[in-house]
């Protein structure tokens, strides 16, 4: 007698993870583009029929961008976009400032595996090349932005703690908080390219500071790479092209 294994609900529940991811990974783009405005509560019938997907998919989609705090859930029921302080953005650039200096502390005290510190030098030798070019064009600054998310993950990597890396991804995913969130600011800034050569300076030096053993060096390193991220958060902000900046137009000026 033949046995016949039924797959279709495993299949079904892949299919409609599948769906909420894409939907999530869409939503997240409109709010960070504007489509979908500040304090505007979310229409869920209006989202099934503009991303082509059930009301199930996103509604899984609305409580993981929730839980990211793109979105805040509503008394009555469903959600809205929402809107962030300058200080809410400050603090999450300086807590994963201080994460990224304990990691690269750690990683100086344990000891970083040989082929991991191999890796990072080769990431930054990438950077090196792109910046030794006279300027950078979109595609050359769209690897810059890869190999400096790159160069921030392997040194999540050095430390050597599944308990550090879990949290620095927690902290990376917050609105603003990631090693890029507001690099972009550099592209269009006059002095982009001393930003640019700076951060990479730093890079370096942690480096450096890691494969010394200089646990100190290391993470005050790090602490003050975060410097650059609150300067580009500042410049963005009030920045008169503000708002054709990615997410930049959720973000409330401290006068406001």
């Amino acid at each position: 007698m033949t046995t016949r294994t039924n797959t279709a609900p495993a299949d079904t529940e892949a299919s409609g993870g599948s769906q909420a991811v894409k939907a999530q990974l869409r939503l997240r783009e409109m709010i960070l583009a504007g489509e979908l405005a500040p304090g505007a509560r979310i229409a869920e019938l209006a989202l099934v029929e503009r991303l082509g997907v059930s009301r199930t998919p996103i509604r899984a989609a609305l409580m993981r961008l929730e839980q990211e705090g793109l979105l805040e859930a509503l008394p009555n029921g469903g959600y809205a976009v929402r809107t962030f302080s300058e200080r809410d953005v400050s603090d999450a650039i300086e807590l994963r400032g201080t994460m990224e200096g304990l990691a690269a502390r750690m990683a100086a005290e344990r000891g970083a595996a040989p082929v991991v510190l191999a890796e990072a030098r080769e990431c930054l030798d990438g950077v090196d090349a792109l910046l030794r070019e006279p300027a950078l064009d979109d595609e050359g600054f769209g690897q810059y932005v890869e190999l400096n998310q790159k160069f921030h993950n392997l040194l999540s990597e050095m430390a050597g703690s599944s308990v550090i890396a879990r949290e620095l991804e927690r902290v990376v995913s917050l609105p603003f908080a990631s090693p890029s969130g507001f690099v972009v600011v550099q592209a269009t800034s006059a002095q982009s390219r001393d930003m640019l050569i700076v951060a990479q300076d730093q890079h370096r030096q942690v480096l450096d500071a890691i494969e010394r053993r200089e646990g100190s060096r290391a993470e005050a390193i790090m602490r003050e790479h975060s410097r650059l991220a609150q300067r580009n958060l500042r410049e963005a902000v009030r920045s008169p092209e503000r708002h054709q900046m990615p997410g930049v137009r959720l973000i409330r000026q401290r006068n406001q």
